[in-house]
């Protein structure tokens, strides 16, 4: 029997309190299909040697980046991870903490968080970052919210190159509380700089730029400012890779207002698709309309460097209506990931991989291209570590048949209605004997 602390008595109380005869009237509204009627279909117990076995044999079903020739991406990428990433991060005093709740004995995180900040400031030319939040997906969806608080706006135009999983996440997130989502149009692989255009108007309070877009495409951010700041009110909120922030612009440079993005790229392992953390930055004069924590430095009575949670509106701390978010937190053991590998990496070593990510992305297109069948979806668009393919027979035939040479070819996009198009993403980590024999296995199992 399973250990439940309340008495008979005492659930009879509860629902007498809450208005109901017995258990099964207050859970009237679940279909009786769905409901347990009797004990759990469990398995017969089995000594730890077995189930170490069972488990065992499931993981080894897994195909990693390890054993594998992987060009998947599409919003987790296998960037080189130093291995004092790893062993910092997996040192107990860090490994085992949760949160700041104690900022007063909490130097340590306070302190790594305070450091996170100021490089994602530094990242994307921001003048504010917070403390990080679940994941980019949650990120630009606050970012939507957080510009109707500031300006009091509730559309937001959202391109058709931004992620389709954000906008799943983004939907979510504004369902039922007013805000307007109107879809941009794209063409050639990047937004429509002539339809944002007719859609601006006083009545927009934001718009949605992902830069590279899902498909990889650099957008054309500069126009995209100019178009939304035509609006005096209107907020432009750039959702970025951390890693091309190296080489292309950042946010800063062309107006961004609020800055957010997936930053598992920084020193954190693809984990199957999670954890991950978001990152979040902003102009100074909305840092109050934040979400999450905001770490900031100070000096103690003493006089010695000290850090704290300088704003912290959060449900656990102030009036829930007054809270800029209910559902956010921080991703301390992630963030504290990327604060070591930025700091190992250094300005110069993220300038290299970026580098070596487009240079591979960009040859390996270029022989994709000669391929008979294969062609460059979006000749026109530049793009930075990632792209897009047609191919002559349908991807997921593809990405099945490498699957059996060890080689997983990249992402299909036939789950978004595009059946012939296959996405590759290409990091410094590729090596030329890697990328030719994908080449090899495109050019094999498409005429097979």
């Amino acid at each position: 029997m399973p250990y439940i602390s309340n008495t008979d008595s005492e659930r009879q109380a509860m629902l007498e309190r809450i208005g109901v005869e017995n258990f099964a009237e207050l859970i009237a509204a679940i279909p009786e299909s769905l409901r347990l009627n009797g004990p759990l279909k469990l398995d017969e117990a089995i000594s730890e040697l077995e189930i170490t076995a069972r488990i065992s044999d499931i993981t080894c079903r897994n195909m990693c980046v390890q054993s594998a020739n992987s060009f998947l991406g599409a919003g987790v990428y296998d960037h080189f991870i130093p291995a004092a990433v790893d062993t910092i991060v997996s040192r107990p005093e860090f490994y085992t903490a949760y949160t700041p709740y104690q900022a007063e004995v909490s130097q340590g995180t306070l302190q790594f968080i305070y450091e996170f900040q100021t490089m994602i400031a530094e990242l994307t030319g921001m003048e504010i970052a917070n403390a990080s939040m679940y994941d980019g997906a949650s990120a630009i969806a606050e970012a939507i919210l957080m510009a109707v608080r500031k300006n009091r706006l509730t559309k937001a135009i959202l391109p058709a190159t931004l992620h389709p999983e954000y906008l799943k996440v983004i939907k979510s997130y504004t369902e039922g509380v007013g805000i307007e989502l109107l879809s941009c149009p794209a063409k050639d692989g990047v937004l429509d700089l002539q339809a944002l255009k007719v859609m601006m108007d006083e009545t927009i309070g934001s718009v949605v730029v992902q830069n590279p877009n899902f498909y990889g495409n650099i957008e054309d951010v500069f126009a995209i400012d100019e178009i939304v700041h035509s609006q005096p009110k209107a907020l432009l909120i750039a959702c970025v890779d951390p890693i091309s922030l190296a080489v292309l612009n950042a946010p800063a440079e062309y107006h961004s207002d609020i800055v957010v993005g997936e930053g598992q790229a920084l020193g954190n392992n693809m984990y199957m698709g999670g954890p991950l953390f978001g990152f979040f930055a902003s102009k100074l004069d909305m840092a109050r309309q934040m979400p999450g924590r905001i770490v900031g430095g100070t000096l103690d009575k003493e006089g010695k460097r000290a850090y704290a949670l300088t704003l912290q509106a959060r449900e656990q701390h102030i009036r829930r209506d007054k809270a800029t978010s209910n559902i956010c937190s921080n991703q301390s053991l992630c963030t504290l990931a990327a604060v070591v590998y930025m700091s190992l990496m250094g300005r110069q070593g993220l300038v290299e991989i970026a580098t070596q990510s487009t240079q591979n992305a960009h040859w390996l297109a270029s022989e994709i291209n000669k391929l008979p069948g294969f062609s460059i979806a979006y000749p026109e668009a530049s793009f930075f570590k990632e792209f897009v393919i047609t191919t002559p027979v349908p991807a997921s035939e593809i990405i099945g048949k490498c699957l059996a040479k060890g080689i997983y070819p990249g992402f299909d996009l036939g789950i978004y209605g595009m059946p012939n198009q296959l996405m590759i993403a290409v990091t410094e980590k590729k090596t030329r004997a890697a990328m030719t024999d994908l080449l090899n296995a495109l050019r094999e199992v498409s005429h097979a």
